[in-house]
């Protein structure tokens, strides 16, 4: 059992998009042939589930990680880069408030 249980753990890639049924489809099969004892089906399933959660948050990350660098390779701005309406908004009435300050329309904040 323990040769087949190796085989179909390094089939986790395979199993990261099945479905719950699926994976219990498979074990199912297995124990039909033998491969994997009644008793352990459970757990062996439970196993083969998790293991492909876990495969489907790394190649997420992978994904995430080379997505991230081809952007940055074409240098697109990101949302972290962008300034917003509010942003813009200070911005202008500061420079405004400087201005007019500047022009004598408003005493300094320092002086009254």
């Amino acid at each position: 059992m323990s040769n087949a249980f190796e085989k179909t753990i390094n089939l986790g890639l395979g199993f990261l998009l099945y479905s719950r049924e699926k994976v219990e489809e498979v074990v199912e099969e297995l124990v039909g042939r033998g491969e994997v004892a009644k008793k352990d089906a459970r757990q062996f399933a439970s196993e083969l589930m998790q293991r492909g959660e876990e495969q489907r948050e790394e190649l997420k990350k992978l994904i995430q990680s080379e997505v991230t660098k081809a952007l940055d390779h074409v240098n697109v701005a990101r949302k972290e880069d962008l300034v917003t309406k509010d942003e813009i908004r200070e911005i202008v009435r500061e420079q405004m408030q400087q201005v007019l300050r500047e022009q004598g329309f408003f005493k300094s904040e320092g002086t009254k």
